[in-house]
């Protein structure tokens, strides 16, 4: 894996930005421009997430591979300002981060110390799997012009080793020397618990009108139909599925609102809150998945899981 982001690196200069931007309509070079305007502090995110797995790796050769993708995150993230202002051609209005993204990742910055690995693995995987199988490819379609279509194709390549990573590092935090290093950890002092909860809490708070803005609204622009928002959001839930992932903390946690969420009679009264705890839309607070994909993923390895996850990207 090391020798592979080593040997796929490139940057944005590769790329050739003379290509002339297809011609938008007005209100679509706007949500355009603003989706590549928002991509670019996602991509920075992502990158604080990396940070965080590089810098906890006790292996050498992890550490690299982790430092490796931040270095794609900022690439990406430099890649997606770009694009912003190559299809910017008519400049309808000043453009700026959606400000629920600033204030998302200014508490998810701070709540990173805090986290775990494996907490920070769960993020960035459920992220990577939407902007990936979901969002990158729905917008990449909606542009539909060469310029959009040579970056995702570079970003999408480097993104494919990131899920590939993730999926690998969920079940290493899974396995029984996973949760025995997890263990080990230093626990946090109760100052930094309490700071840690108050970071948590931000988190929260934000995520209902960050995931909207950012995720859950420009998805319904550029892929009405929705079917890539569930294939997303069902390969992050296959891998719940998986009994020793199912049997961590985070996972429970996250479990035991959806179910709140979806029983009969809490459901009415908590879906509201949990849809504003996880920041997901009701469409995808139930279970996306049926019982024979439910049975695969159980029996399946991380490397079939992660395989499955990549080839989603190539659904219509």
């Amino acid at each position: 894996m090391l020798n592979l982001c080593e040997r796929n690196q490139w940057h944005a200069d590769d790329l050739d930005w003379s290509v002339t931007p297809r011609a938008l309509k007005r209100e679509d070079e706007i949500a355009v421009v603003q989706y590549f305007t928002d991509m670019a502090g996602i991509e920075l995110l992502a990158g604080k997430l990396f940070q965080v797995q590089r810098d906890r790796a006790t292996d050498p050769v992890l550490a690299k591979i982790f430092d490796s993708f931040v270095v794609d995150e900022l690439r990406h993230s430099e890649v997606a300002v770009r694009l912003a202002r190559h299809y910017d051609v008519h400049h309808y209005k000043q453009y700026a981060m959606n400000e629920h993204l600033l204030a998302f990742s200014d508490a998810f910055a701070d709540l990173l110390q805090y986290l775990s690995a494996e907490i920070a693995n769960a993020y960035i995987t459920t992220g990577e799997l939407l902007l990936d199988v979901a969002l990158l490819r729905s917008i990449d379609d909606f542009v539909d012009d060469d310029m959009s279509r040579q970056a995702m194709n570079r970003i999408n390549r480097d993104e494919s080793r990131h899920i590939a990573m993730d999926y690998y590092m969920i079940e290493y935090y899974a396995s029984p020397e996973g949760i025995a290093a997890e263990a080990a950890r230093p626990r946090l002092k109760l100052p930094e618990r309490l700071r840690g909860a108050s970071s948590m809490a931000r988190v929260f708070y934000h995520a209902r009108p960050f995931f909207k803005d950012v995720f859950f609204g420009p998805m319904d622009v550029v892929d009405p139909s929705g079917k890539r928002l569930l294939e997303a959001f069902k390969r992050a839930q296959l891998i719940g599925a998986k009994p020793e992932v199912a049997a961590r903390p985070f996972p429970r946690f996250a479990g035991a609102l959806a179910d709140l969420a979806n029983h009969p009679v809490s459901g009415p009264v908590f879906r509201p809150v949990v849809e504003r705890v996880l920041g997901v839309d009701q469409r995808v607070i139930g279970i996306l998945y049926d019982e024979a994909e439910e049975k695969w993923a159980q029996r399946a390895s991380f490397d079939e899981l992660a395989n499955e996850a990549l080839g989603a990207k190539t659904l219509n």
